[in-house]
């Protein structure tokens, strides 16, 4: 599996000897050896794929897939017919994990094939050999299984309206092998065409063109004209609605959340404007957006034309906005130009959450984005005082994940420390020459696929020795932990929200005059948004808040009986580590309990599960009961991170 390329930069640098400063005095293990500018030989392992069997030497370059969804016995019944690229070798290989394969044609006829491995975290290679040079289509016919763990089915009575069932996908990182056979790797691009049937009255979407109403029929086509990785194969399908937002954009979601969704997301086209102005034209035709059941178990997923949200999002302030602009700015970072491989998974997640931050810049202000950039480097540093501990290597940027899951690198590695060190890269050089690199980088690379090192070599050709050296670019990419240069963020905004919680800190809660000593008037918290009340609760538990404390602020703020989630679900996180003293216990665990059985996004119910494990044996088996109740209607993600969580604690009791 070999892959060499022209290095365009004439410039050397190394991969030395550096120290991190803020954890470790270890020199940080290079991924590659030095590459020499103009050098067509690069080492190939920086290329290789440890996630799929496929090979660099057979690709594919269109799929059409015809599929019928059978929501009564939840498996979907299809055909893949696979277009070989024109220069391919003697065989082609397929990634397929818990797929049932009935039958295998090349050009219409039988070939011999064969499902080589059985790996737990791979699945198996799907083998057809003998092609000839002039073999043009691979057709494999198959149904998927009840472990397809792309496949999320929701019955009818956890629906929002409750009349039918939904279904969606999620193929990120390695999952797109469980409901359709491919060549599952970000390295790999295609094209491709479906038709989907799916029960009369529901509404079937795709990360391609997609209907707008509901077939008589219940038969669905769609076309994806531009290139895509496995990972961006997305299907959901429901009692679905849609509104349009604007020329290009539009929301669906079942009938009874559309319109609030239409309003949350109503500055969406001013977000797609402002972001070609940044940084190019948006190549991808229509942002629309599918709303999810609450079991989704990220915030969203930037799948090309049909960006999947999590509901809880929808909080009546459009306060939470930042997400659209993370899923819509992956339509440069990541969909338009993508990692090679897994291991270099910030160069789709740093740029993403970069650019996000610019967007938010653009629409709402630098205040607005500071408070942002003030909450990223709070969750990298939380993230990090664990990490640093368990384990070191996770927190490079470059990393080897090979034997391991790729969602073990969806931390705030790759996400906040991939966003300093672009910001720190951007502050170096000045913004207008560093968004004039970023346009011309994601002009010159859309449709292809990047390793660190190629960015690298670009970085080297817009920057001085000097500026290089500054930045310490090799420590920031290579080496553990976060270095001393990384930018800290300052947010007014944020400074009144911790002044506020000093003088919530500084009463003692038994005084009787302290509710009103510590009470924000509404003209002030009126103002406030989802992320200053965020801060106010993570400050209060940073500064050492007793109960007394926590149940101070609720009776002033109500912080218990708020309809925002990520609000309830950062106060139950704090509240769960206390003995709920002051508090009607019998309150507060029905109302965790409703969410925990309610909600599936990992963000959220994490954290709380894990506060609960840190408490008394009773409040332990109380998470555990729990765990149980809620587990079957979490997406095998969520339940994967659960299992581990639970899986720790039993060991380390």
């Amino acid at each position: 599996m070999n892959r060499n390329f022209t290095l365009l930069v004439a410039s050397v640098f190394a991969v030395g000897a550096l120290t991190n400063c803020q954890s470790t005095t270890e020199a940080p293990a290079p991924v590659a050896e030095t590459i020499f500018y103009g050098d067509t030989s690069v080492r190939a392992d920086l290329f290789d794929d440890p996630h799929s069997y496929s090979e660099e030497e057979s690709k594919v370059v269109h799929l059409n897939w015809d599929a019928v969804v059978d929501f009564e016995r939840e498996v979907i019944t299809a055909t893949a017919t696979w277009t070989l690229d024109e220069q391919h070798g003697s065989e082609v290989i397929f990634d397929i994990k818990d797929l049932n394969i009935s039958k295998v044609t090349l050009d219409g006829q039988e070939p011999v094939w064969d499902l080589e491995y059985d790996d737990e975290l791979l699945g198996s290679a799907l083998v057809v050999y003998d092609l000839g040079p002039d073999s043009k289509e691979v057709a494999i016919t198959y149904e998927t299984s009840a472990e397809s763990e792309a496949l999320q089915w929701y019955p009818a009575e956890l629906t929002q309206g409750k009349r039918m069932p939904f279904l969606f996908t999620q193929s990120q990182a390695i999952l797109a092998r469980t409901w359709v056979p491919c060549q599952d790797r970000p390295g790999v691009r295609f094209t491709y065409d479906a038709k989907v049937t799916v029960p009369k009255g529901m509404l079937a979407l795709m990360s391609a063109s997609n209907p707008t109403r509901k077939s008589e029929d219940g038969v669905y086509e769609f076309s994806m004209l531009q290139p895509i990785p496995s990972y961006l194969l997305a299907l959901g399908s429901g009692d679905l609605a849609f509104i349009e937002l604007g020329e290009r954009s539009g929301v669906y979601a079942e009938p009874e959340m559309v319109r609030n969704a239409a309003f949350e997301f109503s500055q969406t086209e001013d977000m797609i404007s402002r972001a070609e102005y940044l940084y190019g034209p948006y190549y991808w035709g229509r942002y629309d957006m599918l709303v999810l059941p609450p079991s989704f178990p990220f915030g969203g997923m930037e799948n090309p034309r049909l960006t999947f949200l999590t509901p809880t999002v929808i909080v009546g302030d459009m306060s939470l906005t930042s997400l659209i602009a993370h899923e819509l700015a992956h339509s440069w970072s990541g969909n338009l130009v993508t990692n090679a491989t897994w291991n270099d998974f910030w160069l789709n997640e740093g740029f993403t959450v970069y650019f996000e931050m610019r967007i938010m810049d653009a629409v709402y202000g630098p205040d607005f984005a500071d408070m942002l950039e003030a909450l990223s480097y709070d969750d990298l540093q939380r993230e990090l005082a664990v990490m640093l501990e368990e384990d070191p290597d996770a927190t490079r940027l470059k990393q080897n994940l090979e034997g391991r899951n790729p969602d073990d690198a969806v931390t705030a590695i790759a996400y906040d420390k991939g966003f300093h060190f672009l910001k720190l890269c951007e502050q170096t050089v000045g913004r207008e020459r560093w968004d004039a690199f970023l346009k011309r980088y994601f002009d010159k690379y859309k449709f292809k696929t990047r390793v660190t090192e190629e960015f690298l070599q670009e970085l080297a050709g817009l920057m001085t020795q000097e500026e290089w050296n500054a930045v310490g670019v090799e420590e920031w990419v290579y080496g553990k932990g976060l270095p001393a240069n990384c930018p800290f963020p300052a947010s007014n905004r944020f400074y009144i929200v911790d002044e506020a919680v000093k003088m919530l800190l500084g009463v003692s809660p038994e005084d009787p005059d302290a509710k009103s000593m510590v009470y924000l008037e509404q003209d002030v918290t009126i103002r406030w948004t989802t992320h200053e009340w965020l801060r106010y609760i993570r400050a209060l538990e940073a500064g050492g808040a007793t109960v007394g404390h926590y149940r101070l602020a609720d009776a002033n703020y109500g912080f218990t009986g708020s309809p925002n989630p990520e609000i309830v679900a950062a106060w139950y996180t704090a509240i769960l580590k206390t003995d709920f003293e002051g508090f009607d216990p019998k309150v507060y665990e029905e109302k965790v309990e409703s969410f925990l059985t309610t909600v599936g996004r990992r963000k959220f119910i994490v954290p709380m599960y894990a506060s609960m494990l840190e408490g008394d044996e009773k409040r332990q088996v109380w998470a555990k009961e729990i765990y149980a109740k809620a587990r079957p209607s979490y997406h095998p993600l969520s339940q994967q991170t659960l299992d581990q969580l639970f899986a720790e604690h039993e060991q380390g009791l």
